[in-house]
C-alpha cells in the first residue's frame, strides 16, 4: 500500500513538473507560453514583398527615392527616426503626402538591447508622439535601431500595441556603397514575403529603379510592411 502510494505520488510530481515550472514564487505553464517574437518575414502565401527604408539621415535622397517610387505607383513604408522626424518635419509629412506607410525607428538611435524597460518605453513612445504630432498618424510597428532588442524591447514594444519588424534581405547600403551589389542584395532568391531592409543612400537610389524593374519582370508586388504581413491597417 506504502509502495502503491508513493508511486503514485511520483507520477503525479512528474506530471506536475512537466505542465509547469515554478518561478517567482508562482507557476507557469511551460505550454503555450506566448513568447513575443519579432517579425522576420511577411506572409509567404501572398505575393508581396516589402522595401523597408529606415531613415534618420539621407534627406538629399529621400526625395528623388519618393520620386521613383511615385512614378512607379508603389506603396512602402518608412521607418523614421522621432529626432529626425522633429527636425525633417517638411520631408516626413511629403512621405505620407505620397501615401507611404511610417513605422517607428526610436527616438535617437539607441541600442535598445542594452536600455531598461523605462529606456525602452521612453524611445518608442517618445517617437510615436512625434509622429502623432506632426502627422495625425498613429503608428503600430516599430523596427529597432540597427536591429538590436531583446525581450524587454519586445514587451515594451508589444505593450505599446506595436509589433517589432526585422527584416529577411539586408542591403547593407549604409556600409557597401555599391549600387550593382545592392540590387544583388535586394533580389537574389526574393521571394514571397521577403522584407528587404534599406536606408536613403545615393546608391540605394541608384538601385532603386532596377530593383523594382526586377520585381515587375518576375509579377513581385512591392507592399508595406502591413500589407506583407497580411496584417490589418
Amino acid at each position: 500500500m506504502k509502495y502503491r502510494l508513493f508511486s503514485n505520488l511520483c507520477i503525479f510530481g512528474m506530471l506536475l513538473t512537466l505542465f509547469c515550472v515554478t518561478y517567482d514564487g508562482g507557476i507557469k505553464s511551460v505550454f503555450n507560453p506566448q513568447e513575443i517574437e519579432p517579425y522576420y518575414c511577411g506572409d509567404a502565401s501572398q505575393n508581396n514583398i516589402s522595401l523597408m527604408i529606415n531613415v534618420y539621415w539621407g534627406n538629399e535622397y529621400i526625395e528623388p527615392m519618393l520620386k521613383v517610387l511615385k512614378d512607379n505607383g508603389i506603396k512602402t513604408t518608412f521607418f523614421v527616426g522621432g529626432s529626425w522626424a522633429n527636425k525633417e518635419t517638411e520631408i516626413l509629412q511629403k512621405i505620407v503626402t505620397d501615401g507611404h506607410e511610417i513605422g517607428n525607428h526610436g527616438y535617437n538611435h539607441k541600442a535598445h538591447s542594452k536600455l531598461t524597460y523605462e529606456q525602452n518605453y521612453n524611445e518608442i513612445s517618445k517617437c510615436h508622439e512625434i509622429i502623432l504630432a506632426h502627422t495625425g498618424k498613429v503608428m503600430n510597428l516599430f523596427a529597432p535601431p540597427s536591429g538590436d532588442f531583446n525581450k524587454t524591447t519586445l514587451k515594451v514594444a508589444d505593450a505599446l500595441k506595436y509589433k517589432t519588424i526585422m527584416w529577411s534581405k539586408d542591403t547593407i547600403d549604409w556600409r557597401d556603397h555599391n549600387t550593382d551589389l545592392i540590387v544583388k542584395r535586394a533580389t537574389k532568391n526574393l521571394k514571397n514575403g521577403d522584407l528587404v531592409l534599406m536606408h536613403p543612400t545615393e546608391n540605394t537610389m541608384q538601385a532603386l529603379p532596377r530593383i523594382i524593374e526586377y520585381c515587375k519582370k518576375n509579377n513581385i508586388n512591392i507592399a508595406t510592411v502591413t500589407k506583407c504581413l497580411n496584417l490589418k491597417g
